[in-house]
């Protein structure tokens, strides 16, 4: 090195280079993998051109000859198995949505209840989480599953709850409004309110930030909830006419009816993943300093205040990533519906694929459908994450 020459002007070889060293090595790779994917996919092409099997997606556009014993859509078996398979997907969301919700309601009490200071509390927040941990969720499916068929009569024998309300080893069948136009504007009304409930929270909080004064957010959205939609009931005539579900030949006409499948199903997903949850929350809770407890007692602030507004707003930068991956579980375990005939997408898939022949388009189908469902639950999770965490200064 010359008089002239400093280390930050020397120039370094390009094979010792860390970062065009790092580049050749993705680039390599890369190539790898496109050829590894090219020779698997020519070689597949060849496989099914021999044995005469047709490939793509032009199958989606053709009769599906099939039933499907639940559909949120209008669906028959002259319809086509791109309806079919759409069915499916709306299935899968159905059972995933609700679950979900319940998983993380169900999970959050009983990790808090987890932390109870009352002893019996406590041990049974922990049997809870323990078994239902430690119980694979198939088994739990084929065990609630099973309570339908082995301790509830048939339809004729059918056990009534209420009036209008019946339960047998079809499921559960109830009455519900009969339809009318009014509905249409009563869930209008719902959404509004609960439009209302979250401005009146974000409103409640600057307020609360600026004067400490506390406004009773729940009560008051509980009220909206319930509220808007009573009135616009009221304003539409206050319909009450309902479709009452009657007993003809072997099972019940009109209502509506929710199958021992969905309800196995839902069972065992929620009842399993919220023992998982729940250790999330209890982890999460415990994270935060014993301190902001004690400052917030001494501050006068209630129990449940101090955790609605102390406790659980610090937990949550800790509980949302690990409960997001419990999300996600709940979403894929849901596939498990094929195994009590619950017509979810892997199952019509499945159908579709038996009847086909297209086996690496359903495939192909399952995994595309399933990786969506994995990235919105995931983006939606890590914007809520962004808005919870601890903003430094």
């Amino acid at each position: 090195m010359t008089a002239k020459e400093t280390p930050s002007t020397t120039r370094t070889s390009f094979w010792h280079d860390p970062e065009k060293r790092a580049i050749i090595f993705q680039l390599l790779a890369l190539a790898v993998v496109l050829l590894v994917g090219y020779y698997l996919f020519a070689n597949t092409t060849a496989n099914l051109k021999r044995q005469n099997i047709a490939s793509g997606f032009g199958f989606l556009g053709k009769e599906a000859s099939f039933e499907i014993g639940e559909s949120m859509i209008s669906y028959s078996a002259a319809d086509t198995y791109g309806r079919a398979l759409l069915v499916g997907v709306l299935n899968t969301l159905k059972v995933s949505f609700i679950g979900i919700i319940l998983t993380v309601i169900l999970g959050t009490l009983v990790g808090i209840a987890r932390l109870s200071s009352n002893w019996l509390i406590s041990k049974i927040a922990a049997i809870y989480i323990e078994v239902l941990q430690d119980i694979p969720v198939l088994l739990q499916l084929f065990f609630w599953y099973g309570i339908f068929y082995q301790f509830f009569p048939p339809p004729r024998q059918a056990i009534r709850v209420l009036r209008g309300v019946f339960i047998s080893n079809r499921g559960l069948v109830f009455a519900v409004p009969a339809p009318d136009p009014i509905h249409a504007w009563m869930g209008a009304a719902f959404l509004a309110a609960c439009l209302g409930s979250y401005l009146l929270r974000r409103w409640a909080r600057r307020r609360q930030e600026k004067t400490g004064r506390y406004f009773p957010v729940f009560r008051v959205s509980l009220l909206l909830l319930v509220l808007l939609p009573l009135l616009t009931w009221l304003a539409g005539g206050a319909p009450t006419k309902m479709d009452v579900p009657v007993l003809r030949g072997f099972n019940f006409v009109g209502g509506r009816n929710i199958s021992p499948e969905f309800t196995a199903l839902l069972l065992g997903l929620v009842l399993y993943t919220s023992a998982f949850v729940a250790e999330v929350v209890r982890a999460g809770i415990q994270a935060v300093s014993h301190g902001q407890t004690e400052a917030a007692m001494s501050l006068g602030l209630r129990p449940g205040q101090i955790l609605n507004l102390v406790i659980l707003p610090q937990a949550m930068r800790v509980i949302i990533p690990p409960l997001t991956s419990q999300m996600l579980n709940l979403t894929k375990n849901s596939s498990l519906a094929v195994a009590i005939g619950y017509p979810d997408f892997v199952s019509v898939t499945n159908t579709t694929i038996n009847q086909t022949g297209q086996a690496m388009e359903g495939i192909a189908l399952i995994m595309a459908v399933y990786l969506i469902f994995s990235l919105t639950t995931s983006v939606f999770m890590n914007w809520y994450n962004k808005k919870a965490k601890l903003v430094e200064r």
